[in-house]
């Protein structure tokens, strides 16, 4: 049973999820071999102040 784990920021909408969740799930049981059953997703979201690149938060990139 695969297992995907998404962590992204916080902002995409419900339906943006739900489109997102549905193309994963579609890619995952085609090259994996498994039936879209067995595949199981957990979406992380975090606040932009608990992401960071370059050493600068997300909240503080303009």
């Amino acid at each position: 049973m695969p297992i995907v784990q998404i962590e992204m920021l916080k902002g995409r909408t419900l339906e943006q999820k739900r489109e997102m969740v549905k193309e994963v799930t579609e890619a995952i049981s085609k090259t994996a071999n498994c039936p879209k059953e067995n595949v199981r997703i957990i979406i992380r979201e975090m606040d932009p102040e608990n992401f960071a690149e370059v050493g600068v938060l997300r909240c503080d990139k303009k």
